[in-house]
């Protein structure tokens, strides 16, 4: 519902086709949060673990109204998914 995997195609949060290797805030015509443009991290596997886990707590302040993934294999899979959109 908030993101799409489609190239280009943004919601109301960002396009997340290519998301895994790519730097935080990144996604060309995506009005990203302030925190969110200045996080500075990379999208890789660990990190977005540790983002689905807590977005709040990872880059506090940013606009993601996802609480949190606490289910590990969850996690894993949606990762696991993301992986694969490039």
């Amino acid at each position: 519902m908030c993101h799409a995997v489609d190239a280009g195609k943004n919601k109301v949060g960002p396009s997340l086709h290519g998301v895994v290797g790519r730097h935080s805030g990144a996604v060309d015509g995506f009005n990203y949060s302030p925190a969110m443009k200045s996080a500075d991290k990379t999208w890789d596997a660990a990190s977005l673990d540790t983002y689905l886990q807590d977005p709040k707590a990872y880059v506090p302040g940013n606009r993601m109204i996802l609480a949190g993934i606490k289910d590990e294999a969850e996690r894993q899979n949606i990762i696991a998914y993301l992986e694969t959109q490039k």
